[in-house]
């Protein structure tokens, strides 16, 4: 933590956020994305959980009816429910007044985008590669990448999407591997279990060994309530520290954890 600290203080530290800090908010769950996706296409949810995971059963949404502009439509409502009181999330303001200056995020939602607004913190937005002349020196960037509702195109929802993301050569790619050159990376809100978390641990260790770098990689830190030492040993070989809490609850957890960066 005093390493995780002082290169927080010192501007290098790059924050990547998931889906469990949106969780907080009551957003739907994966469950009831498949569970809607059923009704749209006649089937009955529980039978349709049994023809593929999540990735292939929005893949076939997608096949069936064109694109996935309906559903992200009814995703957008959803995730930004009236009734969600963003004010009430202790999380999102100790993001928001935080210091880092970069914020990847594969959250769809922008909850965090809101939240720098409600806490009156500029930031630069960056979706897709023709956002990046908008970056400005000083302003916190936050970088959807896995997409945003605003645009269809970007987000990273059905198979597909995620098979172009895997081979990590998108414009976006191509910013994290020079962002994270000499700064390190906290996630937070992510399983450990995540697929897409642990392909990009070990995408980003394979990166400084290519460049015969390895010695010089900067730790790296992801946040988990609950200790795991097998997960502890397979993440330290790739360069990445696990850091666990005493609390049970992962909000109360991950909200002490990030208090603890004032």
């Amino acid at each position: 933590m005093d390493d995780l600290h002082e290169s927080y203080r010192n501007g290098n530290v790059i924050l990547f956020v998931g889906a469990g800090v949106s969780k907080n908010l009551g957003l739907p769950s994966w469950s009831e994305l498949t569970a809607h996706i059923a009704k749209e296409l006649g089937y009955e949810p529980e039978i349709f959980n049994t023809f593929g995971d999540n990735l292939a059963l929005a893949e076939y949404y997608k096949v069936k009816k064109g694109n996935i502009g309906p559903l992200r439509s009814w995703m957008d409502t959803n995730w930004h429910d009236k009734s969600i009181k963003l004010e009430d999330s202790n999380i999102h303001r100790l993001i928001a007044t935080s210091n880092f200056p970069i914020i990847y995020t594969t959250n769809y939602d922008r909850w965090i985008e809101k939240s720098f607004e409600l806490y009156d913190q500029e930031y630069t937005k960056i979706a897709a590669v023709s956002d990046i002349p908008n970056i400005k020196e000083g302003l916190t960037q936050i970088i959807k990448f896995h997409g945003d509702f605003d645009n269809d195109e970007s987000i990273v929802l059905d198979e597909s999407s995620y098979y172009e993301r895997l081979e990590f050569e998108t414009p976006l790619d191509i910013k994290l591997r020079s962002d994270v050159l000499g700064k390190s990376v906290l996630f937070i809100g992510y399983s450990l279990t995540d697929v897409n978390l642990r392909f990009l641990f070990y995408k980003l260790a394979k990166l400084w060994r290519s460049n015969g770098i390895a010695s010089g990689q900067p730790r790296s830190y992801v946040f988990t309530n609950r200790p795991n030492p097998i997960q502890e040993a397979i993440l330290d070989q790739w360069g990445i520290t696990m850091i666990t809490s005493t609390e049970d609850h992962p909000e109360v957890a991950l909200n002490n954890f990030l208090g603890s960066f004032r």
